[in-house]
């Protein structure tokens, strides 16, 4: 059978002209979400079908197979990536029927002090990172979110912040795989590429607390809180460079996180902002006394949670923590992998760029992705000594939050695999490695442009890892510096992705608002990658040494 060959340049033989029209599936969902204000499954449908048009009559793909690769792309999203959100989150309100997330609430009240600033720095950055590191997929951006809410927050407030903080963590999330997928597509020394990121991402990471305390309140929020800013920052970023640099990919935020997390709780027990009056949480003491379960004693009221409370808050993140770290050194997820080669698809492109049959493999791991996850609820049920009742019941509030997130995730996949298979996505990657000089600038926005499309770091590593790599060479660059770029710019833009935008939103009052939050965090992720540029052309030119040879 005659492969079909993807055109790189088909409008007019210009690349200009074709990254252009090639953008405009992805202008639809940004302007369908950002000023339309559609849900964000009506924006992603529109954006596929304007999709398979353009595909359809520019890049001229074969209809069998642009479908082929929408099913293939959809499955995909279904599994791994919704079944790991899907668990995580039936986690989540198994801890919410049982009681069990309202004495984590008041635990993190309690030591997270009355100011709300130090909240978001322990719950958005901390305990949000811990999730990112075990789950991803926007699994962090609900939960954290829901906390802050539970704390009085304003939803749309309790969101933004926690998708903004939810950057640093990301290339090392899901126990690294996204830095080990790229070295598979590579070739690069898995060591080096972590080493890279870990020279990257803890600089985003030691300056996330201060930039939020300012989008918080502005100078007068980080005049008062910089302290506990400074403590939370730094113990992030110093064991997350440690851990990327001389350990490898797979632990850098677990352990980060627990470091931040510890340090700022013990350093918020023997330091007070001064202007804490002013920052006051939006929930007081006496209301949240209230409202808290009535097996509390007085005198439990008056000095906090027991003994047994308290491990009843704490029981569900720990046990899917020690149980996703210990399924991964294992190797559990490898046993029982089927490496389908997807019917109607597989080896039937050739990819004009790299001069090879594009390969088209769904791989089933029955015991990877969320079920590591679902063992870990499974055991946190019997903990918690859930009924089957109650069990079952915090499944279906699963499937009522992430019912229109799903659709969602399955057609902006859908999206980005159309991308792929009929080059529009190369089309795309090409343009931006042509600006010479200025690539090591807008490199980022390479990853930033498939995260937004797929949601995920490790498939924008994927996408146009070896497109970095290739580009590096062709203008005598490093190609594991532009690799690891990919993988950092890709972060930035999971704060505007519909896919983790949409689960994010999933468990509070914004669900199928996506656009709203995507307007207030949409000038966040383009800072932060401009300023991603800046490090990687002063990486590029002056700060060579920090380059893994």
């Amino acid at each position: 059978m005659r492969l079909f060959d993807q055109l790189l340049t088909p409008v007019g033989h210009s690349l200009f002209g074709s990254f252009l029209v090639g953008f405009i599936p992805i202008a639809v969902v940004l302007v369908l979400l950002g000023i339309i204000r559609t849900p964000a499954w009506i924006a992603a449908l529109s954006g596929l079908v304007v999709g398979m048009i353009v595909a359809f009559t520019v890049w001229q793909i074969p209809a069998h197979l642009a479908f082929s690769a929408v099913a293939l792309g959809a499955v995909f999203a279904v599994w791994p990536i919704m079944w790991i959100v899907f668990a995580a989150m039936w986690l989540y309100n198994i801890s919410q029927r049982t009681g069990s997330f309202e004495l984590f609430r008041r635990w993190m009240y309690k030591n997270a002090t009355n100011d709300r600033r130090l909240q978001v720095l322990i719950i958005a950055y901390a305990f949000g990172a811990l999730m990112e590191g075990i789950a991803g997929f926007g699994t962090p951006v609900a939960i954290a979110s829901a906390l802050l809410v539970g704390l009085g927050f304003p939803v749309l407030e309790a969101v933004v912040l926690t998708l903004i903080f939810d950057t640093a963590p990301v290339a090392f999330g899901a126990l690294g795989v996204p830095i080990v997928s790229l070295g598979a597509v590579t070739g690069l020394p898995v060591a080096n590429l972590s080493a890279m990121v870990g020279r990257q991402l803890p600089l985003f990471a030691f300056l996330l607390p201060f930039y939020v305390l300012l989008v918080m309140g502005g100078w007068k929020s980080l005049k008062g809180a910089w302290p506990a800013a400074l403590v939370g920052g730094f113990a992030y970023a110093a064991t997350q460079f440690l851990v990327s640099n001389f350990i490898g990919p797979q632990l850098p935020d677990v352990l980060a996180a627990m470091v931040a997390l510890v340090s700022l709780v013990l350093f918020t027990r023997i330091w007070k902002p001064k202007d804490s009056d002013q920052f006051q949480s939006y929930i007081h003491q006496a209301n949240l006394e209230t409202a808290a379960a009535t097996e509390l004693s007085s005198q439990q009221a008056a000095t906090g949670l027991s003994g047994n409370q308290i491990w009843r808050a704490w029981a569900p993140w720990i046990l899917i923590t020690a149980t996703v770290i210990v399924w991964t050194f294992l190797g559990i997820a490898s046993i029982g992998v089927q490496n389908v080669k997807w019917p109607g698809l597989n080896k039937l492109i050739y990819l004009t760029l790299y001069h090879k049959s594009y390969v088209a493999v769904w791989s089933f791991q029955p015991l990877g992705s969320g079920t590591p996850i679902l063992v870990a609820l499974i055991i946190t049920a019997l903990v918690l000594k859930t009924g089957w009742k109650t069990f079952w019941l915090a499944a279906a509030d699963t499937w009522e939050q992430l019912k229109f997130p799903i659709l969602t995730v399955m057609e902006i996949v859908a999206l980005a695999y159309l991308y792929n298979y009929s080059g529009m996505a190369y089309t795309l990657g090409l343009a931006v490695a042509t600006l010479g000089a200025l690539f090591p600038f807008f490199s980022g926005f390479l990853g930033w442009i498939a995260c937004f499309l797929t949601g995920s770091d490790t498939s924008s590593n994927v996408l146009f890892g070896n497109l970095q790599v290739v580009a590096a060479k062709q203008l005598h660059l490093s190609p594991t510096l532009m690799a690891a770029t990919n993988s950092s710019g890709a972060v930035m833009s999971k704060m505007i992705s519909p896919q983790n935008v949409s689960t994010g939103v999933s468990t509070g009052a914004l669900r199928n608002q996506e656009g709203k939050v995507i307007r207030r965090t949409f000038i966040h992720s383009l800072v932060l990658t401009a300023l991603l540029g800046i490090l990687v052309v002063l990486q590029t030119h002056v700060l060579s040494f920090m380059v893994p040879k």
